[in-house]
């Protein structure tokens, strides 16, 4: 009445100033720091830096190993939250509290323990070492590891939808003539998904940058078995700093960009599901 500018939530210029100076100090200036150190070198050195052999290896195998782990979390992650969500059974918490295990363990504890089980001298590795599989000490322990550590990330995102979805749908469409399956396609399914998908895209973005879990039981061979984070270790501990934030320029622009292809899609299907309700 008095030209006052009342808002519902007071306080929100002082909130949003709060905001962007703790995301900067956290996250804005240190990855510009990054950026700003490789853009000192000179094309042929940044292209010497993040295209020798050894490196592009690594990338291969990084991003190989975390999709194709994020891809393994999302199907299994899938039928743990599923039954843990519709289905009661004795020492159903005990596993509900184990799927946190990686979120609490050291990664380094993890590696060491996941290489005692899989090596050929292990639990799993003596039984696989007659059939002549070999997981620890080469590329497959690294899938090993970083699916260890990105499942709790799919079941947190899908359990709690799954607990919010009401089974009449399920219900309606049995009485329709539909089978389990098409009652799951048809109805459960799409609405999961975008849960499903943010839970793959935690997961393979904490994989990318996996490395406490990976060293121990990946073997670390170059060219075979080496990950892109030891990479960017070994060149810091020879004092190649610009090489160093050269590789990791080009880890975050790929994470970025398909994270940003995820997000996309993910949005894109919810609202494609919010339509179709």
């Amino acid at each position: 009445m008095f030209g006052v500018n009342k808002r519902v939530l007071p306080g929100f210029g002082l909130s949003l100033g709060f905001t962007l100076v703790y995301l900067s100090l956290i996250v804005l200036i240190p990855l510009s720091a990054v950026f700003l150190k490789t853009s000192t070198m000179s094309w042929d050195e940044l292209v010497s830096a993040v295209a020798a052999p050894r490196v592009v290896a690594s990338y291969k195998l990084t991003f190989g190993a975390s999709f194709l782990a994020a891809a393994i979390n999302a199907v299994f992650g899938l039928l743990l939250a599923w039954g843990l969500t519709r289905y009661t059974f004795p020492g159903r918490k005990i596993v509900d509290a184990l799927i946190d295990l990686p979120f609490a363990l050291p990664t380094a504890v993890a590696g060491i323990a996941l290489t005692a089980i899989y090596a050929k001298n292990g639990w799993i590795g003596a039984l696989l070492e007659p059939l002549g599989i070999k997981i620890a000490f080469g590329p497959p322990g690294v899938l090993v590891a970083l699916t260890f550590i990105g499942l709790p990330f799919v079941v947190r995102t899908v359990q709690p939808v799954l607990e919010d979805l009401e089974t009449e749908y399920e219900e309606a469409a049995a009485s329709l003539g539909a089978t389990r399956w098409q009652a799951f396609q048809r109805v459960v399914f799409p609405t999961l998904f975008p849960a499903l998908l943010t839970g793959f895209a935690l997961a393979f973005a904490r994989a990318v940058g996996e490395y406490g879990s990976v060293i121990f039981i990946a073997g670390n061979i170059p060219m075979v078995s080496e990950i892109t984070p030891l990479i960017i270790i070994t060149k810091l501990e020879q004092f190649d700093y610009k090489g160093a934030t050269a590789v990791a320029s080009v880890m975050l622009v790929i994470s970025f960009l398909l994270l940003l292809v995820i997000n996309g899609l993910q949005a894109w299907t919810a609202r494609r599901t919010g339509r179709a309700i």
